[in-house]
Order: structure tokens, then C-alpha cells, then sequence
């Protein structure tokens, strides 16, 4: 099913899901090429990863933002979205197994990046058009950082995570959205 398809068959849960759904497929209908890094907007492939028992997920502190966070990444050409979310969980944190708990998104969201320097250089402010989908994995696996991206990985229990997120926005609209679908979702 290619992303459209996907974004198609996805009922939104609130405002911000209907609103970023209808920008998502503007952006997919205006011929620009999103899979790859653009300077305005792009693709990207997020995942939320809970424990069996569901009370904790794993998240990164990430070295760009300084705050604690869910994994992710760019298309960087790549069409299978969720593809690119388990390649990112993987690096990222280290784990060898993950369990995909649907094959559907789990949520969409039109994230906001600020400008900054990567790599020595400067990279100005843009948008990620943002797909999330949701795994499951042990607590006892190993976990190990990527320093280039994070210097932390850690299982939290869900809550906790107002006092461990730093972004109040990303808290607000997409980390209490998720948790709060992974109870509703029954999965």
C-alpha cells in the first residue's frame, strides 16, 4: 500500500490529525518530490515503541532537540515509510527485535524543525511530514545510543514522560496522543 493509500485509509482522532491529514495530501499532490530532503518539507517515518504490558516506552535523548524522545527518521528516497521507522528504531536504540502491533499508521503529524547546525552546517527551518507507526519490544533487550544522533536511550513508565520530556508542544499534541491511543487502541 503506498503512503497515500495509507493516509487515505486513516481515520483521524482529533483536529491536529484532520488539519496535518488534508496538509499531508496537498503536499502529496503537488508534484514536489517529498521523499527526499527538500529545504521546505519532507517525508519522515516516526515510531512509538511500548512494552508488552504496555506501561512504558522506549525513547531516546536526542542530541539536536535535548530532550527525550520517540525515534524516527527521514525517507531519504525510501517510499516504505515504515520501512525507514523500524531501520530508525534499530539504529537508534540498539534493539535486535522489534514487533510491528499493526501494519497501519498509528497516527500523522506536520512537525515543525528549527533551524540548526548539522554536521557543520547550517540547516534551515522546514517540516517533516510525518508518519508514526507503532511497535512493541522487550524491556530486556540491550539498548545502546547512536552518539551522532543520542546520547541516551531508556525505557520510561508513561507517567513519567511529562517529567522527562523538554518540548512542551511535542508532550502536549503527539506523546499524550500516542499514549493515550495505545490504551483506546486495544492492540
Amino acid at each position: 500500500m503506498t503512503i497515500a493509500e495509507q493516509i487515505a485509509a486513516y481515520t483521524p482522532v482529533n483536529e491536529q490529525e484532520a488539519r496535518d491529514r488534508a496538509l499531508l495530501f496537498s503536499w502529496l499532490e503537488s508534484g514536489q518530490d517529498i521523499y527526499t530532503r527538500n529545504p521546505v518539507a519532507h517525508l519522515t517515518a516516526s515510531a512509538w515503541v511500548v512494552s508488552p504490558d504496555r506501561q512504558q516506552v522506549l525513547m531516546i535523548y536526542h542530541n539536536l532537540y535535548n530532550s527525550w524522545s520517540w525515534m524516527g527518521g527521514h525517507a531519504d528516497g525510501n517510499r516504505d515509510l515504515l520501512q525507514v521507522a523500524r531501520q530508525e528504531v534499530m539504529e537508534e536504540s540498539g534493539l535486535k527485535t522489534l514487533k510491528l502491533l499493526s501494519p497501519d499508521l498509528f497516527s500523522l503529524e506536520i512537525l515543525t524543525v528549527d533551524g540548526h547546525i548539522k554536521r557543520g552546517s547550517y540547516v534551515s527551518s522546514h517540516l517533516h511530514l510525518n508518519v508514526t507507526y507503532l511497535f512493541e519490544a522487550d524491556t530486556e533487550q540491550a539498548l545502546a545510543i547512536k552518539p551522532d544522533e543520542n546520547s541516551g536511550v531508556a525505557w520510561f513508565p508513561v507517567a513519567q514522560l511529562s517529567r522527562r520530556v523538554s518540548e512542551p508542544w511535542f508532550l502536549k499534541w503527539i506523546y499524550s496522543k500516542l499514549c493515550d491511543k495505545v490504551v483506546h487502541s486495544g492492540l
